[in-house]
């Protein structure tokens, strides 16, 4: 029989305690990175919780005829684990690492250096209202609505190339000669750019004058060009839409929201009863783009019970291989192509039909 020595033991109870020890400590390291996990799923036909916490709809609509709807379409988000004034231990990266629903991801791909939570939150805010306005204008036009759109500057960060050159309330009417129709078509003429000087056409107290700028690279590391303006888009509506939803930032639920009041403002239902969820920026014309976090998205969406799934064409590439069982993604790239696709799930037709994310565009 073999037995265990004294200094055998006390080797290992000395192991276990470094062990231990080394677990405490990495616990309270910081890291240099941030989680990021399937957020709340909201229907963009049903109610959310108002600033008091009284459950109003989502989308409400005045001064127009509205019809019933029925199933849901959902709008998905992501929720961030963390920032720079507290990281996730490495215990909970760890974690975070073994889950297909969840990612890990450097913080400045989040929170950029030099960046407040705030500032971030607040910048996310206006990319939000942005996008309910966007969503609108092109739910309307969809429905053959006139809207006109004039584009205009909230303000010229510090810094950047748009400071002491454009202010608050400048209307941006071109770009290079050609007009701008909305924020998100301002801001892709600006990218295809790539740093090359732009031309802006700019109308102040009624005048109009030519401004050049050069654009920048975003300082998160990205590959966005920025002149480094915050825009609002004013759009001439026929009625009134009113988007309730609070606590929620960012431009990625504009094509759900656009969906949404389409099936309010149309007999019959867009979902034929189906539990459908989504993502996607949209702008005036119906372009639907590409968002962040779309793995965390679809799982949110097959944990709220969704059976379908829109996401964005330019996604693609990070939805190939992470589908979760029992969900089925449609690709998308216009609010009409996303059309097509409820039409043929709520007529029961042949979903396998449809487009979606090939293992060649990964």
């Amino acid at each position: 029989m073999t037995r265990i020595g004294p200094a055998r033991i006390g080797l290992g109870v000395w192991a276990l305690i470094i062990a231990l020890i080394a677990l405490v400590v990495l616990t309270f390291l910081p890291t240099p990175y941030v989680i990021q996990r399937p957020g709340p799923v909201y229907d963009t036909l049903g109610t959310a919780a108002s600033a008091d916490g009284e459950e109003v709809p989502l989308i409400e609509i005045d001064g127009a005829e509205t019809y019933d709807t029925a199933g849901s379409l959902n709008l998905t988000t992501v929720q961030v684990v963390g920032n720079r004034e507290r990281t996730p231990s490495w215990f909970e990266l760890a974690l975070a690492w073994t889950d297909a629903s969840r990612a890990v991801v450097p913080i400045e791909s989040v929170f950029p250096e030099g960046v407040t939570t705030e500032e971030r939150d607040e910048r996310n805010a206006v990319l939000m209202v942005d996008s309910q306005h966007e969503a609108t204008a092109a739910a309307l036009h969809q429905l053959g609505y006139d809207t006109g759109a004039a584009v205009e500057v909230v303000a010229a960060l510090e810094g950047s190339p748009a400071e002491g050159l454009l202010e608050e309330g400048d209307v941006v009417e071109e770009i290079d000669g050609v007009a701008v129709t909305s924020a998100s078509a301002l801001r892709a003429a600006i990218q295809d750019s790539e740093g090359d000087p732009v031309t802006l056409s700019v109308r102040r107290d009624g005048e109009v004058e030519e401004i050049e700028l050069t654009p920048v690279k975003d300082e998160s590391g990205s590959d966005t060009w920025l002149i480094g303006i915050t825009l609002a888009t004013d759009y001439d509506f026929p009625f009134d839409v009113h988007i309730q939803l609070d606590n929620v930032g960012g431009p990625s639920a504009g094509m759900m929201f656009a969906l949404g009041i389409i099936d309010e403002l149309t007999p019959g239902e867009l979902t034929g009863g189906n539990d459908i969820a989504g993502t996607g920026t949209i702008d005036a014309t119906g372009a639907v783009g590409p968002i962040g976090g779309i793995r965390q998205k679809l799982y949110g969406a097959r944990d709220a019970g969704a059976d379908y799934f829109l996401a964005p064409e330019a996604n693609c590439g990070e939805v190939v291989g992470h589908v979760p069982d029992g969900l089925t993604v449609i690709s998308t790239s216009t609010l009409e192509e996303s059309l097509d696709a409820l039409e043929v799930i709520a007529d029961g037709g042949d979903v396998a039909a449809l487009p979606a994310c090939a293992a060649d565009a990964a």
